[in-house]
């Protein structure tokens, strides 16, 4: 087994213990897309007219790729945290592979994201949701999910070593909110003002949900939409290996580095 391997196994546990002994953190990131799912359904879902498809099921996907981008922002305060609190210097000194302590803060995330979908998903099978295409496809859907969140939470963890402080990785993480907002997790963008639609198209996060709804056979594929957009799946991969490609590395080195 390498080290990476060994360590970063060693201190999943310890995230996962973390994870379990901060419940309202838990509760927080499980309940609110229910929420988000009760109210945008049934409060908006008769004013928001989604042409050949029921507003909660253009809705779904939408909602699970905000909250897997939302790992930007838990990855961001955890690894603040850590690092405000002195774990991190602590951690740096012990003889362990650099890229173990964020790779195990990353793959705890995942782990307990994907735990957390399944309660969502089944509250959106109670409000009409329904996968219309393949087991393979929503299997598939599923894994570019769990990967999206993957990439998030690495530009997270960055970030949060980057600010060093609880207080002001939970401000910046709170302007993520708006990342869904200038994207079609809630609406469609073809109905958006030129330039808006531009911006919107070339958010990760469109892509990500144009290749959930596709997969599901929610939603088909917008015309003359933007090359992510209109190629939705390898737009996705796309984006996921450029976050991944860009954050890994600077997370790894920031961590390595410490302070200097």
């Amino acid at each position: 087994m390498s080290t990476l391997t060994y360590d970063g196994t060693a201190l999943l546990g310890r995230q996962l213990r973390r994870m379990r002994n901060n419940p309202g953190l838990l509760i927080l990131t499980q309940t609110m897309p229910v929420s988000m799912l009760l109210f945008f359904g049934y409060v908006f879902g008769s004013a928001l007219a989604v042409p050949g498809a029921a507003y909660r099921s253009f809705l779904v996907p939408g909602l699970l790729v905000a909250t897997a981008a939302g790992g930007v922002m838990t990855g961001m305060f955890q690894a603040a945290q850590d690092t405000h609190r002195g774990v991190t210097d602590r951690l740096r000194t012990l003889p362990v592979s650099r890229a173990a302590v964020p790779l195990a803060q990353a793959v705890a995330d995942v782990a307990v994201t994907a735990a957390g979908t399944v309660p969502f998903l089944l509250v959106g099978l109670a409000v009409g949701w329904r996968v219309e295409g393949s087991a393979l496809g929503a299997a598939g859907a599923l894994a570019l999910l769990l990967l999206f969140r993957f990439a998030c939470v690495w530009a997270g963890i960055f970030l949060g070593l980057l600010t060093r402080n609880e207080e002001a990785a939970g401000q910046l993480g709170g302007a993520t909110f708006l990342l869904p907002l200038l994207s079609s997790a809630y609406i469609p963008a073809e109905g958006l003002p030129d330039g808006l639609r531009t911006v919107a198209e070339w958010n990760p996060i469109s892509a990500v949900t144009t290749a959930l709804r596709d997969l599901f056979g929610n939603a088909p594929v917008p015309e003359g939409a933007a090359w992510p957009v209109a190629h939705p799946v390898a737009g996705s991969l796309a984006w996921c290996a450029v976050l991944l490609a860009v954050f890994v590395p600077l997370a790894v080195r920031r961590y390595a580095r410490g302070e200097r």
